[in-house]
């Protein structure tokens, strides 16, 4: 019988799914707004782009702050300033003077805090679980961001943005100061312990991350690898909208519950990684999960239907969650939890800092060619990854086995 997960656990919970609610009518509102100030599908993907630039620029430091701080108050303060920076965005709204510069800006400085706020929540789960928990804590953990995000946040955004353009905005502000409440109810510090010795600075801790990561074959091979998959993930992310609106004809409405067949698909996937892997083994999942993505993605290229659309954009979705349960859990399994701000810090540097690269490619793609013609090329470079992740699990499939002292790998 499973050891229950303690408060700790669940009160980080509750901040999550919240923070997540506030995230998922963002992930509706702000491409909706950039779409009725421009038809531009390079213009629209830019905002892609800036919403996750930070994270190729902040993310070492930021991951080397919360190895240094306590993370829950590092969280609550990147929640008080996402609320901040949205609620500006507001102000314009309601007087008319929202303009693409104004979203740019918004959207990077929300990227800005999330690098803070998502480094901690990652660092802070080993520190209120037991190892043997991570794979059901993440699985917990980001089934409530997904269905957060595309059950209630993505048909709540649609809704609030058409009632009026300053709704959502005022909304995701109110939600992410009542995460920062409630991440900064949980007790205890959550410092992480550091060696004795002379106070190191910023730049000597970030560079002592990224050599571990650097020197840890089996996750520098997995970062490449997530990034690449980032990449071309992301050039289909940052026309997401135009696809919608100009190809599948669902109209703004119809976005959100495209997004919303998204978060079932997050939900099955998220609830399913851990059991399944348990089942079939962590290397199968990964890679059936890997491929499925790709597949689904590149079929959507072929339909114009908003139905089928949207069960296709569920199943790549599931796919996509198997990867990120069982990653983060051997992440956090593998990596000192001292050390794993900075080493998350520099494997986000190149999985999430390839997000805006990819989104501006995407969005320049569909500028020469189509917007269905992105969906194509993504998923064929996402298939030819998947068999390059199948041969790095392989090759290291003791490590893999050995993160985990409670299971078997047997595939």
């Amino acid at each position: 019988m499973s050891t229950p997960l303690g408060p700790a656990f669940w009160r980080l919970y509750a901040a999550s799914a919240v923070s997540n609610l506030a995230d998922g009518i963002n992930l509706v509102a702000l491409p909706l707004l950039a779409a009725t100030l421009t038809r531009d599908p390079v213009q629209v993907a830019g905002l892609t782009s800036l919403a996750f630039l930070p994270w190729l620029l902040f993310a070492l430091p930021a991951g080397a702050v919360v190895d240094r701080v306590d993370r829950k108050r590092a969280m609550a303060a990147a929640n008080a300033v996402r609320a901040l920076a949205l609620g500006a965005l507001a102000v314009t709204a309601l007087t008319g003077t929202a303009s693409l510069v104004v979203l740019y800006a918004v959207a990077f400085a929300v990227g800005v805090a999330e690098t803070v706020y998502d480094s901690a929540a990652r660092a802070m789960l080993p520190q209120v679980v037991r190892r043997e928990q991570l794979d059901h804590g993440n699985g917990l953990l980001t089934t409530a961001e997904e269905a957060s995000q595309g059950f209630i946040g993505a048909p709540l955004g649609s809704v609030l943005f058409a009632l009026a353009v300053a709704a959502p905005l005022v909304t995701t502000a109110g939600g992410f100061l009542l995460a920062a409440v409630l991440v900064g109810g949980i007790a205890g510090a959550h410092r992480p312990a550091r060696p004795d010795g002379p106070r190191t600075t910023i730049r000597r801790d970030v560079a002592e991350g990224v050599g571990w990561l650097w020197r840890h074959r089996f996750l520098r091979g997995l970062t490449l690898v997530s990034a690449s998959t980032s990449f071309t993930q992301s050039m289909t992310t940052g026309v997401l909208v135009l696809f919608a609106l100009d190809t599948l004809h669902v109209g703004e409405a119809g976005y959100g519950l495209l997004l919303t067949a998204a978060g079932v698909g997050a939900v099955v996937g998220g609830l399913t990684a851990a059991p399944l892997a348990r089942a079939v083994g962590r290397t199968a999942t990964l890679v059936a999960g890997s491929v499925l993505a790709a597949v689904t993605l590149g079929a959507m290229a072929f339909t114009d239907d908003g139905v089928v659309a949207g069960a296709l954009f569920a199943g790549g979705t599931a796919g996509v969650l198997f990867w990120n349960v069982l990653t983060m859990s051997l992440r956090q399994a593998l990596i000192p939890e001292e050390l794993f701000g900075r080493v998350q810090g520099g494997y986000r540097t190149l999985v999430w800092g390839g997000i805006p690269l990819g989104a501006l490619v995407g969005g320049v793609l569909a500028d020469a060619t189509s917007v269905p013609t992105v969906f194509a090329v993504a998923g064929a470079a996402e298939l030819v990854l998947a068999g390059v992740l199948w041969r790095l699990l392989v090759v290291h499939r003791d490590l893999v086995a050995g993160a985990f002292d409670d299971e078997d790998e047997d595939d």
